[in-house]
Order: structure tokens, then C-alpha cells, then sequence
């Protein structure tokens, strides 16, 4: 049986803003930021591993810039599906942490576009340590995947109800 904190936490605070019933803006957006890193990581590798490595560097730079941006259209909606969420709650603490983790990776980032900007041009490999910082921020990042899938998956946040993820699973007449 679900109850009424429950049903509260998979209703969106506003469907115009972070998706309609069942189908929340947050999860899609994600993609986004996770998908730019990891590539700006593999930049960052393979910048050691070519002789001409400065496309590279440019490109990874580029690509910690474009998950930035990322980032912050995410957590405008993931903060909106945060709010859905009754607190006091496992669901409503788990959701601090995933965020709490999500803006710590997201200001490591900013801090490791600022020092490559800073070192100038891109002529050559990345940094170890800037491949270090990178690297690091992947992994903060896969903990707070790992939350944010429990939220979703464990705890049901803005996922359809059952009686509505039934409609699914009714045979279909055959043509």
C-alpha cells in the first residue's frame, strides 16, 4: 500500500519544468554531464599516448565545459524533484546526499577547467594532476549514481506507481 508521502514524492513539483508524471527531466539530463567527463577523461589518457597530444587537452577542456553546463540544467530540475520529497525520510536524505555529492564533483570540475584555463594554451598532454582531479571527481560521481539509482529504483522518486506501471504488463490482443 502506497501513502500519501509516497505518492507526493513521485508527482513533479512542476511538470513544465522537471517532466511530466512518469517521465522526470532529471535522469535524461544527466546523461549529459557523465557523458562529457567520462570522454574528457579518455581525452585526457590519450593525450599521453599520441605525439601531437594539444587537440587533445583542447578537447577535453572543452568537454569538462560542455558538462559543466550540463551539470547545472540538471541540478535545476533534480533540486525540483528533490522538493517532492517528504523529509525527515530515508528517500529525502538520500536525495541531500546525492546532491550534496553531485556539487561537490560538479565544483571539482569548475576548479579543473579554471586550472587548465589557467595554465594556458593546450599544447601538450594534460597534467597529471589535472587527469588526478578528473579522475577522482568520476568516482565521487559513480557514488552519487549509485544514490541517485536507489532514489529511483529503491525508493520509487518521481517513478510511476504500480497501479500505473501495470497498464505495461496487460497482454496484448493480437492484429
Amino acid at each position: 500500500m502506497i501513502d500519501e508521502s509516497q505518492l507526493r514524492a513521485k508527482q513533479p513539483v512542476s511538470a513544465v519544468l522537471a517532466g511530466p508524471y512518469g517521465h522526470p527531466f532529471h535522469p535524461i539530463l544527466v546523461t549529459v554531464p557523465i557523458g562529457a567527463w567520462v570522454a574528457s577523461l579518455i581525452f585526457d589518457v590519450a593525450s599521453h599516448l599520441v605525439h601531437a597530444p594539444g587537440f587533445l587537452a583542447r578537447g577535453s577542456a572543452w568537454l569538462i565545459a560542455i558538462g559543466l553546463l550540463g551539470a547545472l540544467a540538471a541540478a535545476l530540475v533534480g533540486f525540483l524533484d528533490l522538493f517532492a520529497i517528504p523529509t525527515g525520510t530515508r528517500a529525502f536524505r538520500t536525495g541531500l546526499t546525492h546532491m550534496a555529492l553531485n556539487v561537490l564533483v560538479t565544483a571539482a570540475y569548475a576548479v579543473n577547467f579554471a586550472w587548465r584555463h589557467a595554465a594556458g594554451p593546450e599544447t601538450g598532454s594534460v597534467g597529471v594532476g589535472m587527469v588526478a582531479l578528473s579522475a577522482m571527481s568520476l568516482g565521487v560521481l559513480g557514488v552519487s549514481g549509485f544514490l541517485g539509482g536507489k532514489l529511483a529504483y529503491r525508493y520509487g522518486v518521481r517513478v510511476a506507481d504500480e497501479s500505473t506501471q501495470a497498464d505495461g504488463y496487460a497482454p496484448t490482443r493480437p492484429s
